[in-house]
């Protein structure tokens, strides 16, 4: 996507004006989406990183304030114009004090509010670092550490907070990367064993040979090179939190003894006949389906209900993209302090923000390896972004910057004697129409935005596509 391409958000409850000034600015080279109250701009800001939001103050329901507000929160480069009539000029003044760039008053003229966004993105160019970045990651998005602003993560740091007072053993499932260890850290340290030890054990990075010894310790001569006693794991984390992750790689027998650990609260070392009681909880996390495992045979049936008590699963970031705008300005934080301050005695006084064009690229990317992933990419972009307040586009890893121009391509096979290329588009073409009609009801006009085309185009399409040409 081009550098000059700009996206733009207009949000106004009167349809005829709204209509005819995103029909303008579409002929200006904008790309713009429109909403007619504040609860649905807000629904479309949560998706995507528009470049400029142009509301009216006076709307149903949530009014263009708090849209404004929504806006720089999750963005904090936006643009925002208000529009207003001449009655709510001290209202537009405030939002102005509160993050707005301009407003421009009802009824004006097209040039004039041309000139109004025009000057705002030069000045936006000009001033990278720019007073917008004032957003703040507020305690209410975090848990422990564990960062999200969106209802699903609203929802789990709700269940964290009255799982984390209880003794209850908790099994975590979800993707790799999606953070499984650090919430069971935020489950450990918002618990009454919080003054005691976590203590984390990957099973799938110990040999199976040497895990029964690691977890429940060993005595002297237990086995070659056992030169000593040893306590395990398991005792390690007396009176607090032992975490296990990717539980599903422990074999049967060593399942056998942690199941004993979970009914009886005690343990025997590997060579020793003599019974240790320990007091601890156990926070198990496994990518694995553990339930299909149960029905191969591979894992134990009562350890998997023993485990699954309170059954926690995590979101892949995909499902959350709404977060990823408050996940890069944690990270964005985390490594100017790392990377950039020794460069600087002084460190780096100018704050670091994400070009929209990234941001884009950064909420279009489906993020397999999740947040671990995203971590990694922002590392990669403050590293070459060094000497520069923006991180841009051509910092991001290549699979991420690709993701925001690709556009999917159906999965086809191709018959042995080929196929009809231009049928083909035309029923791509054709599908692609019946759904943003679907989508907004019929209104050809909203539909025609969507596709970005002229209304007077996509009424000659319909037009052609009746006829079957």
């Amino acid at each position: 996507m081009s550098d000059s391409t700009r996206h733009l958000l207009i949000v106004e409850d009167e349809a005829p004006l709204r209509e005819a000034v995103a029909e303008q600015l579409t002929d200006r080279g904008f790309l713009v989406e429109q909403a007619a109250t504040g609860e649905e701009a807000i629904e479309r800001l949560a998706d995507f990183a528009f470049d400029i939001v142009l509301t009216d103050l006076r709307l149903p329901g949530i009014d263009g304030a708090r849209v404004l507000e929504a806006a720089i929160e999750r963005y904090p480069d936006v643009i925002g114009i208000v529009l207003t009539g001449y009655g709510t000029v001290k209202d537009a003044v405030e939002a102005i004090k509160r993050g707005a760039w301009d407003f421009v008053t009802k009824p004006f003229q097209f040039e004039e509010l041309v000139h109004v966004l025009t000057s705002a993105l030069e000045q936006r160019r000009l001033k990278s670092e720019n007073a917008y970045l004032r957003s703040q990651l507020e305690e209410r998005y975090r848990f422990g550490g564990i960062i999200g602003r969106s209802r699903t993560m609203g929802t789990l740091f709700e269940m964290l907070e009255t799982v984390a007072q209880t003794n209850s053993t908790i099994l975590i499932t979800g993707e790799t990367g999606t953070g499984k260890e650090l919430v069971a850290r935020a489950i450990h340290h918002n618990s009454p064993r919080r003054l005691n030890r976590f203590v984390a054990l990957n099973c799938a990075a110990i040999p199976e040979t040497l895990l029964e010894a690691e977890l429940f310790g060993h005595v002297r001569g237990a086995f070659t090179g056992a030169v000593g006693s040893r306590i395990g794991r398991v005792e390690q984390a007396h009176k607090g939190t032992l975490f296990l992750d990717e539980v599903g790689n422990m074999s049967l027998a060593v399942q056998m003894k942690l199941l004993r650990v979970l009914q009886e609260r005690e343990l025997e070392r590997v060579g020793d006949s003599n019974t240790v009681k320990v007091d601890v909880r156990v926070i198990a996390a496994t990518n694995n389906d553990l339930k299909q495992m149960v029905a191969d045979g591979r894992f134990r049936e009562d350890l998997f209900y023993r485990l699954n008590v309170i059954p926690v699963e995590l979101p892949p970031l995909r499902d959350r993209r709404e977060d990823i705008p408050l996940l890069v300005q944690h990270f964005l934080e985390k490594f100017a302090v790392e990377l950039r301050a020794p460069l600087n005695g002084h460190g780096n006084d100018r704050p670091l923000t994400v070009a929209q064009e990234a941001m884009r690229a950064l909420m279009a990317f489906p993020w397999p390896g999740n947040v671990r992933q995203l971590e990694n990419a922002i590392e990669r972009a403050v590293a070459l972004s060094l000497g520069r307040s923006q991180i841009e586009a051509s910092d991001l890893p290549g699979e991420v910057r690709q993701a925001a121009v690709t556009i999917a391509v159906p999965d086809l096979s191709f018959p042995e004697d080929g196929l009809d290329l231009d049928q083909y588009v035309h029923n791509i073409e054709r599908e692609l129409i019946r759904r943003s009609l679907e989508r907004t009801r019929g209104n050809k006009g909203q539909a025609a935005r969507l596709l970005n085309l002229k209304r007077t185009t996509l009424v000659e399409k319909l037009k052609r596509l009746e006829r079957g040409n």
